[in-house]
């Protein structure tokens, strides 16, 4: 048996502690700190950088190598030959499934895409104007309004019928939203279309028109789903586990999840790079702009990753996508399109952006795939949120499921004032 390595911490007058030193299947070490209160000390480190905040089995970073698993398998993989719900089933379960399981899965999930329909005479509640993803918090948060029976987070059965319903209901709401925003009807769900299609169906149909999916267009916003299903301990992410940790039921969790990706910090990198390609405006601009950002002058966004040191896994994937997209629609001589592939080509050449790692990440592809879907830049946080859905859920469903999980409770590094008296009303 292998002997328990341990990390041992001296304080300057003497004492010390023995921390274990932990081992994960792939990824650093981390070292046990839980007994340091013992000392009177805790640790300090803002927003977690240094900190393993859980254990958990779903996903695999290691941003150095640009490696990003799903349940041990490369993303890269399952982007190429997997679909969004086998996805959503491997997050959940673990595995991939078997035929019978995916069917059986796929049939659930295609069960619960509608919504009550008192919730969909909820919208009217919010301005017309209600960015989306304000709309998105709000439904999504009442969801819990109206599944009563799948609230009892103690129990695995009602855990698994709000993890389908959440999967399958969102991705309904969110085109809703969109429908809302641009007082268009709102398209109810066709089971006869897979999950995507539906997605694509419910955004875009009108009840005057035949819609008919284009493959290459669902395949694309497929992938899209797929590299955004999960990513490790994130900032929406931990706050869907903080929040879980309160015992706060499902739908309520999510929706703070969705909050917290809405943050332009988060979930808003693909619309700050489209937003910079408009800026630069023309071809001509790029070797100004270029020079401007070597120069402190201006940011360039959707390159590099505060994760990843070297290139993103999805970019490359999405890369292909926006490719296959463009030319699916012909959109080559589109001048955005073509602006972005000559600020692409520029970064991927110039020295100073490839010391640096500055590589086109995946938020500077899907900015543009989704652009030329036809999905509007105001629902570009929205796509994300549907995506990531299934790995909120399974975030929150493994922490539930572990028997000693405790409710989060941060410290803080205290520097205000110290005790002080309270004084008379003449003397302040």
């Amino acid at each position: 048996m292998e002997k328990q390595r341990i990390a041992t911490l001296t304080l300057d007058d003497g004492r010390k502690l023995e921390m274990p030193i932990l081992s994960g299947t792939l990824g650093p070490d981390v070292i046990d700190i839980r007994n340091l209160s013992k000392l009177g000390v805790f640790t300090y480190d803002p927003a977690f950088f240094a900190t393993a905040s859980c254990t958990s089995t779903i996903t695999f970073i290691d941003g150095d190598a640009g490696l990003l698993y799903y349940r041990g398998y490369p993303i890269e993989q399952l982007a190429e030959k997997s679909s969004f719900l086998e996805v959503c089933y491997l997050l959940l379960n673990g595995e991939l499934p078997s035929d019978e399981q995916r069917t059986k899965f796929v049939k659930r999930v295609t069960e619960h895409t509608m919504v009550h329909e008192q919730l969909a005479r909820f919208f009217s509640g919010f301005r017309r104007d209600a960015h989306p993803m304000a709309v998105m918090v709000g439904v999504v948060g009442a969801l819990s309004a109206f599944y009563h029976d799948s609230l009892d987070i103690t129990d695995p059965d009602h855990r698994d019928i709000s993890a389908m319903r959440l999967i399958a209901k969102v991705p309904t709401i969110a085109a809703m939203a969109h429908k809302y925003y641009t007082g268009a009807p709102f398209m109810y769900p066709k089971n006869k279309f897979s999950y995507v299609e539906n997605f694509l169906y419910m955004m875009f149909a009108t009840p005057a028109d035949e819609y008919v999916p284009n493959p290459i267009l669902v395949r694309a916003l497929e992938r899209i789903f797929i590299l955004h299903a999960d990513h490790e301990q994130n900032a929406s992410t931990s706050t869907v586990r903080l929040a879980g940790s309160s015992g706060a039921n499902p739908f309520a969790c999510i929706a703070s999840g969705i909050a917290t990706l809405w943050g332009p910090a988060h979930g808003g990198a693909n619309e700050a790079a489209l937003m910079m390609l408009e800026e630069i405006g023309d071809i001509s601009r790029v070797p100004e702009y270029v020079q401007g950002v070597k120069d402190k002058k201006y940011k360039l966004m959707g390159f590099g990753h505060r994760v990843y040191k070297n290139m993103d896994p999805r970019a490359s994937v999405m890369r292909e996508t926006c490719y296959e997209v463009l030319k699916e629609l012909k959109l080559e001589n589109n001048k955005l399109f073509e602006l972005a592939m000559a600020l692409e080509k520029t970064a991927l050449s110039d020295p100073y952006f490839i010391e640096r790692k500055l590589y086109p990440n995946v938020d500077f592809y899907s900015g543009i795939v989704l652009r030329a879907l036809g999905i509007p830049t105001n629902m570009f946080t929205v796509i994300f949120a549907v995506a990531r859905t299934i790995g909120w859920i399974s975030q929150w469903n493994e922490m539930m499921g572990e028997a000693d999980h405790k409710i989060g409770r941060p410290r803080q590094l205290y520097q205000g004032s110290v005790k002080r008296d309270y004084p008379a009303k003449g003397k302040r």
